[in-house]
């Protein structure tokens, strides 16, 4: 009861598993995105019980500027580093 009126109380829900694609990580945790990868990576790395975060560079501790982490490394279970793969531009896929 709020104010005198029943209320519905929705619990969230909770992912086992996030696993989220990054732009820079440090071995703590600390991600830091490029582009759209920022709209879900964040939501969904504070939301899951385990947090796997693939990255295309890790630095060293303190190298990130701290005003453009975007995901504290507490959410970040795992950092797994991948090579960037090379993109093909338009016209070589079209011949």
């Amino acid at each position: 009861m709020i104010d005198g009126e029943g209320q519905v109380l929705e619990y969230p829900l909770r992912g086992d598993v996030a696993l989220v694609k990054a732009e820079k990580g440090d071995r703590w945790g600390n991600l830091v995105y490029r582009k759209s990868a920022r709209n879900f990576g964040p939501t969904m790395a504070s939301a899951a019980k385990c947090t796997i975060a693939q990255v295309y560079e890790t630095v060293a501790l303190g190298a990130l500027d701290p005003e453009c982490i975007v995901t504290p490394g507490i959410f970040v279970t795992r950092v797994v580093k991948v090579p960037r793969k090379p993109q093909r531009l338009d016209a070589e896929k079209a011949a």
